[in-house]
């Protein structure tokens, strides 16, 4: 992409850019999605700092994909349709078996669900990776940072660091967002301890994320 310059020094353009992709990544952030529902699920059942730790996979993901984009993998994916076909099913046979796995919760009877399960079963490191996974395995991400990214990376900049740095105002924003839900989710909780409403609600949250693995799974590369 572009190569860096050895005296290169922070200047206003590229500050202006920085402010421009504020901007358009605040906007993405709050665009509802599957990062946003498992993350809004996971304090709903299982507490906020599972939440936190599931939204850190989930922007651990983001860190990665414009480490992709910045080192020219994401291009190949971009390029490459059986690679992004692999990973378009992969990401939506995952979302999928999230979505069942709910969806048999909510089907069990009462009697067999206890009320510590949820939190019990989820580990901090399931919760940590089903936010990681989610994000990694849907290719719209990478393809979007590798043609998002260069639009706010001023020639003659190094693209690799300037990705990351984008990558981090996103991040930032991201943890910003993601407290919020979870802070939101844990006040609204205190509505749902009922074994009825946890049901409804792996029920709601199993139904979408099937409805984002049909999606994925149906969607066609512009």
């Amino acid at each position: 992409m572009y190569v860096a310059d050895v005296n290169w020094t922070p200047g206003g353009p590229q500050i202006a850019a920085f402010a421009a992709f504020a901007v358009v990544a605040a906007l993405l952030t709050i665009t509802p999605g599957v990062d946003t529902v498992l993350v809004m699920r996971t304090a709903l059942v299982a507490g906020r700092r599972r939440a936190m730790l599931a939204a850190l996979g989930v922007l651990t993901g983001l860190l990665l994909w414009a480490c992709a984009a910045g080192l020219g993998v994401a291009a190949l994916l971009a390029a490459s349709e059986t690679a992004y076909q692999a990973l378009r099913i992969g990401g939506a046979l995952y979302l999928a078996g999230l979505g069942v796995r709910m969806l048999w919760r909510a089907g069990r009877p009462s009697a067999e669900r206890s009320e510590t399960a949820p939190a019990a079963a989820l580990s901090s490191a399931r919760a940590y990776s089903q936010g990681l996974l989610t994000n990694l395995l849907n290719p719209k991400v990478g393809v979007f940072y590798l043609t998002l990214l260069p639009q706010f990376v001023v020639p003659d900049h190094p693209f690799l660091l300037i990705s990351l740095g984008l990558a981090l105002v996103h991040v930032a924003e991201g943890v910003l967002w993601f407290l919020v839900v979870s802070w939101l989710a844990v006040r609204v909780g205190a509505l749902l301890r009922s074994r009825q409403a946890r049901r409804v609600l792996d029920a709601i949250t199993g139904t979408v994320f099937l409805g984002f693995a049909t999606r994925l799974a149906l969607e066609h590369r512009a």
